[in-house]
């Protein structure tokens, strides 16, 4: 009796272990087919392996390779340095920022600052100072207006803005600000203008004092101030433009011309008809 009991006992134990192992068994194809369905499939891309400055074309030792999600590879991006070699950064880059092709100019374009300059646009540098290129603040990337002082055909001196929101591509030889935004001392600021512009920035470096305002890389908005004269700033008044002066000759008013006198009218009869006569200032003697 005891050992039919025990063979029951193992049947029981038997069958319960084949269904806990085809459990396992169906949880474990379950767990790996799921692993493969979500499976990310990854590439390569090229980032910056260093700061690069613009203007200077890209080298191996410029570039690095990186893991990326092929499902999310950004437009423009690149999977093979040779793609990107002896290409020139039109906009620097830092370390591991990613290479994309709008950031790089064409290999015919060359290096150097020119191909940081859109078609379309100039780049005209102007000689500055420490006051002008607001103590040194005037760094490449900022905004500025350009203001011009000089004198009006009245004769008074005048200040106006005549352009606002140009961009400074360098200072002296420098393409790229001071990491940490200090002040750098320079003779010479490049702006990126139209060609209209740059006849305007010549015209008003020769003819007047230029002076830069810093402005907020974000406050695109142009306010066209009104000029500033030298009158209207020290007395309020508006400025004064003399008017050429000229010779006044005083003369006694001339007597009006007396009135010619009235005409005088004959009357001429000839047997039947009657002719009437007249005699515009001349007298008539009978």
């Amino acid at each position: 009796m005891d050992q039919k009991r025990l063979v029951v006992g193992l049947l029981v134990a038997l069958v319960f272990g084949l269904v806990a192992a085809r459990y396992v068994y169906i949880q474990l194809r379950n767990a790996k087919l799921a692993a493969g369905q979500n499976r990310v499939v990854t590439g390569r891309i090229l980032v910056a392996s260093k700061p690069v400055m613009l203007g200077e074309r890209l080298t191996t030792a410029d570039l690095r390779e990186i893991p990326w999600p092929d499902a999310s590879r950004p437009t423009g991006s690149f999977g093979r340095v040779e793609d990107c070699l002896d290409r020139a950064l039109i906009t620097p880059v830092v370390e591991n920022e990613l290479i994309l092709e709008d950031k790089l100019a064409p290999k015919e374009a060359g290096g150097g600052l020119s191909v940081a300059i859109p078609q379309g646009t100039r780049a005209i540098s102007v000689r500055v100072d420490d006051v002008v290129s607001v103590a040194g603040f005037v760094v490449p990337g900022t905004m500025v207006d350009v203001l011009v002082t000089g004198a009006s055909t009245g004769g008074d001196s005048v200040t106006r803005t005549i352009l606002q929101d140009l961009r400074v591509l360098a200072v002296g030889q420098k393409s790229e600000a001071d990491r940490e935004g200090k002040p750098q001392t320079y003779t010479v600021v490049t702006l990126l203008v139209s060609p209209e512009d740059a006849e305007k920035v010549t015209m008003a470096s020769t003819e007047g004092k230029i002076h830069l305002a810093l402005r907020n890389t974000i406050d695109t908005k142009e306010v066209n101030p009104p000029a500033v004269s030298r009158a209207s700033l020290f007395t309020g008044a508006p400025p004064v433009h003399p008017e050429a002066t000229t010779h006044k000759v005083h003369r006694e008013a001339a007597p009006p011309a007396p009135k010619p006198p009235e005409p005088y009218v004959i009357d001429v009869i000839r047997g039947d008809k009657k002719e009437t006569t007249s005699f515009a200032g001349q007298q008539v003697h009978q």
